[in-house]
């Protein structure tokens, strides 16, 4: 890939806030705002430079660091799915097909079609992926809009369309550490959710939900993380426009309340991340960050009884997720 082609473009509010974003994935690429002393804090845990997002060791190890992920976002067992009767094959690695494939949205340069500055800022980004691609069905026109608010709110809205029924799971893969540094075991957590998807060791869903009893995984009562690891799919208690997760890090006064139209979260905590690179801000070696990626189940295709996950041709897929943040002083 040419480096060239790489961008970064910066929305800013009255605030001081500035959010960056990169062309190659739609990616969130820094969010600098202050915190309740005053101090600027980078939030987003990430390469510092947009080069390592065009490396061949950025696509082998796929961390997607703040990217836009499609086709379908998560797991889809054994990289097949039935449609219309017919089987479709799709990249599988282990009996998995993870983030839409071997190249996913998140490793195509977007085009920048809008850029609105003044209040409320917002960039609009698109791409395309052909009928065949990575072996879905369908000609896929997707868009996002990134709009940073004068309250300090990043909202997030994907759009799809579609020339044949076929799965669609959009989301963005933000590392959040709303300290700016170290790790996230002293953030507190909350998610409005009674259920995890069950799954197996290749955390490939078997349909089932599994209910929190006495589960150290349920955060339907905000707690520290701790030492606590998560890669789980978090079902939403209701669709209704209330906050679903909320973030805080009594170190800076950051709190971040997340809504969204998404009847789930999968929420990543890594145990570690690649040190093939240098990073944005000073990363702890393990907890470093926490993704709260917004979107329908992984496996849905292969799941009756999951949200539907096929977009057609008459319709228009939408996720627009709101990321709040205050100051507690």
């Amino acid at each position: 890939m040419n480096h060239d082609s790489l961008e970064v473009h910066t929305l800013k509010n009255s605030k001081g806030t500035e959010l960056s974003i990169l062309n190659l994935g739609a990616s969130l690429f820094s969010f600098y705002l202050l915190d309740k002393n005053d101090k600027i804090v980078n939030i987003l845990v990430g390469p510092r430079h947009k080069e390592v997002y065009a490396s061949e060791n950025y696509i082998k190890e796929n961390k997607c660091f703040g990217a836009s992920i499609g086709r379908y976002a998560g797991r889809i067992s054994e990289g097949e799915f039935m449609l219309g009767g017919k089987a479709f094959k799709l990249f599988q690695k282990n009996g998995v097909h993870l983030h839409g494939g071997f190249r996913g949205l998140q490793h195509k340069i977007w085009e920048v079609d809008k850029i609105t500055e003044g209040e409320n800022p917002s960039i609009k980004l698109s791409t395309f992926s052909e009928d065949g691609e990575e072996g879905y069905p369908g000609n896929l026109k997707v868009q996002v809009i990134y709009t940073l608010t004068e309250e300090n709110e990043l909202v997030i809205e994907y759009q799809a369309e579609t020339d044949k029924r076929t799965p669609v799971n959009l989301t963005n893969h933000a590392y959040f550490n709303l300290s700016g540094r170290g790790d996230v075991r002293d953030h507190e957590l909350y998610i409005a959710s009674k259920y995890l998807l069950e799954v197996d060791e290749k955390l490939r869903p078997s349909g089932k939900y599994r209910s929190f009893t006495n589960d150290v995984k349920s955060f339907q009562t905000p707690k520290i993380i701790g030492d606590i690891l998560l890669d789980d799919t978090f079902v939403f208690n209701s669709a209704k426009e209330q906050v679903k997760v909320k973030l805080f890090s009594e170190e800076t006064g950051i709190e971040l309340s997340v809504k969204t139209n998404q009847p789930a979260a999968v929420v990543y905590i890594p145990v570690d991340l690649p040190d093939l690179w240098e990073y944005q801000t000073e990363i702890a070696s393990q907890s470093a960050a926490i993704c709260i990626e917004l979107q329908n189940f992984p496996d849905a295709p292969n799941h009756d009884n999951f949200p539907n996950s096929i977009l057609d041709p008459k319709e228009k897929y939408s996720n627009r997720s709101s990321f709040q943040f205050t100051i507690k002083r």
